[in-house]
């Protein structure tokens, strides 16, 4: 419904840019084109504004809920990733969102047209996977400064030191919900790099390592059945008890709590 949209002036270098919102269960998930969405990461990356790109789907609102104000910042650029957000959302708002921007897809056109020639460090992932990674990274125009799997042993403050030294401008952290949520929130104020991006299961597809679904089955957005069919023992909870867990917590967030987002 349109009384539950949200709406800021977010200015970029050529112009102001709308942003609509459109909050599930708190969450304030922007509604807006891969165009749109491209030119607000840039701007504030160019404008040196701190800002954690996160992606928004069924598995991160059950599992961050904990982190909700911090989502509701000004550092934060939540997107929508999803059949089942979208579905909801036209329940709630009577409209679904401009565009599904799941990591997987969106980023590869953000890295392309908006991001291309900037220093990038990628931190996640098995062993060899992040640098496997790496090499597809270059395919988007990016230049690897960096990057370390996600069981490395440096401390905290070794690794934000790593990171630094690489003149990153932007770091990937890909190590699942919530934990790429969790250390983008505690470090991303120690780094130089002023874009972090939380990207999920990211370099485990651009490295091969896990095929994705034909074309014809993400084009009918069933790519979560294709998961599920490979990975029945990892996922079967996700898109089934999980999916009702989601919807209650959906459907239990009032109007009333919806209209509060707008603060």
């Amino acid at each position: 419904m349109a009384e539950h949209r949200l709406t800021d002036e977010i200015t970029t270098m050529q112009q102001p840019l709308v942003v609509t919102r459109l909050p599930l269960a708190g969450y304030p998930i922007n509604s807006m084109t891969a165009e749109a969405a491209g030119k607000l990461v840039k701007a504030r990356l160019m404008a040196m504004k701190p800002t954690a790109l996160l992606f928004a789907n069924t598995n991160f609102i059950l599992k961050c809920q904990f982190l909700r104000q911090w989502l509701h910042s000004e550092q934060v650029v939540l997107l929508n990733d999803g059949i089942g957000l979208d579905i909801v959302a036209k329940i709630i708002h009577g409209q679904s969102y401009q565009a599904n921007l799941g990591g997987t897809d969106f980023l590869p056109y953000l890295f392309k047209n908006h991001l291309s020639g900037h220093r990038i460090f990628l931190l996640g992932g098995k062993a060899g996977v992040a640098e496997a990674a790496a090499q597809a990274f270059k395919l988007y125009g990016l230049k690897i400064a960096g990057y370390l799997d996600g069981y490395t042993q440096l401390s905290p403050l070794d690794l934000r030191h790593t990171i630094n030294q690489s003149g990153a401008d932007i770091v990937v952290v890909a190590m699942g919900n919530p934990l790429q949520e969790v250390w983008i929130e505690t470090h991303m104020h120690a780094l130089d790099a002023k874009l972090l991006i939380g990207v999920g299961a990211f370099f485990d597809f651009v490295s091969g390592r896990v095929p994705r679904a034909p074309t014809w089955i993400r084009r009918i957005r069933l790519e979560w059945l294709y998961r599920l069919y490979r990975e029945p023992r990892r996922l079967m909870r996700r898109y089934t008890v999980d999916i009702v867990s989601f919807l209650f917590l959906c459907f239990g967030y009032s109007p009333t709590t919806h209209k509060a987002d707008r603060k």
